[in-house]
């Protein structure tokens, strides 16, 4: 498994340069606007680049005059967002490889691009052995070239589109497997941070009884991935402890699927007239319990991505729900990069 070792952000909405490195388990605390919102978003977008999605991430937040530097610029300094990633080897860590993307707007009667389209200027992945460094991907405009299996360079024939990406368009591991390896591993990652707890949240509803081994982004799954715990791994030891821990007592009942997977909560204090306790559905719980047991899915899954990024998870939970949470991250920390 690769792992983040450092990430750069430059011209990046607030972001006017930035080189952090990254550990196991690492937290950003600091103001409003101070940053750390855009730090998780470059992230996402690392990520779009990898899935192909990199030009409809840009648009969803105001296209690209949203997405460039918000301050002020050197004189005949170009409008460019710069982003790059570096990842190691768990096994090696002399082993790494680091991807960057170098995108701005595009030029007007020249791309085949939208006005606020963002333009791919620059593509590159480099590999480094503990002894030299080889670039295995470039692209400079339409033009791809990528180191084989092999160790060839060849010139890939595509019809990249301006707001494309050459990483997210190279899908050949037979040919290109350095490449291939960083796309899926990108692509693999996993953001939190619009688990919603309103009345119409996807957490309250049912979910479709399919093996889920990870959680959604908007954690609509979560009653399949509990499902996934209870029935297909048997076992819900580390999901049954957080919940005793959170909410001291109560118990996470998790059916048997039918055509939908659902889960209940039942607290010592609600029992009924002929014994036994009360099973609260989801609609029924409380956002902060929602949100919690939402969070527990994204860590206690099934399956580990090689990185969980969480925005804000303590927001709306009461303190007392901090140090089960604490106790959740730091334990997902040991398999996932947090």
């Amino acid at each position: 498994m690769l792992k983040v070792r450092q990430i750069g952000i430059a011209g990046y909405r607030s972001v006017r340069s930035v080189r952090t490195g990254l550990a196991a388990l690492n937290v950003f605390v600091g103001k409003n606007g101070a940053g750390k919102t855009n730090l998780y978003r470059a992230l996402q977008l690392v990520q779009a680049a990898a899935t192909g999605s990199f030009a409809f991430e840009i648009a969803s937040e105001g296209g690209m005059a949203s997405a460039l530097w918000a301050g002020k610029r050197y004189k005949g300094q170009p409008a460019r967002l710069a982003l790059s990633v570096t990842l190691t080897s768990a096994e090696d860590s002399q082993l790494t490889f680091t991807y960057e993307i170098e995108a701005g707007l595009p030029q007007p009667a020249v791309s085949a691009a939208f006005p606020l389209e963002p333009q791919v200027k620059e593509e590159k992945i480099s590999f480094h052995d503990g002894r030299r460094n080889r670039v295995i991907m470039r692209r400079r405009g339409p033009h791809v070239s990528a180191q084989d299996k092999h160790g060839e360079d060849k010139d890939i024939s595509t019809s990249l589109l301006a707001s494309q990406t050459a990483l997210g368009s190279i899908d050949d591991p037979g040919e290109f497997p350095d490449i291939y390896l960083i796309r899926k591993t990108l692509s693999a990652w996993r953001f939190y941070h619009d688990l919603r707890t309103d009345a119409a949240s996807p957490l309250r509803k049912p979910s479709l009884a399919v093996t889920s081994p990870l959680l959604d982004a908007d954690g609509r799954n979560l009653a399949a991935v509990f499902a996934t715990l209870a029935h297909i791994r048997e076992d819900t030891r580390d999901l049954d402890q957080a919940v005793g821990e959170a909410f001291p007592g109560a118990e996470l009942v998790i059916p048997l699927p039918g055509r939908e997977a659902s889960f209940r909560m039942t607290y010592p204090d609600f029992v009924l007239d002929g014994g036994g306790r009360r099973e609260f559905e989801p609609h029924e719980l409380s956002d902060g319990t929602l949100r919690f047991l939402g969070l527990a899915g994204a860590l206690l899954a099934y399956h580990h991505p090689p990185l969980i990024a969480l925005n804000e998870p303590e927001a709306s939970l009461h303190p007392q729900l901090m140090p089960p949470l604490a106790r959740l991250i730091a334990k997902a920390a040991g398999t996932s990069q947090l």
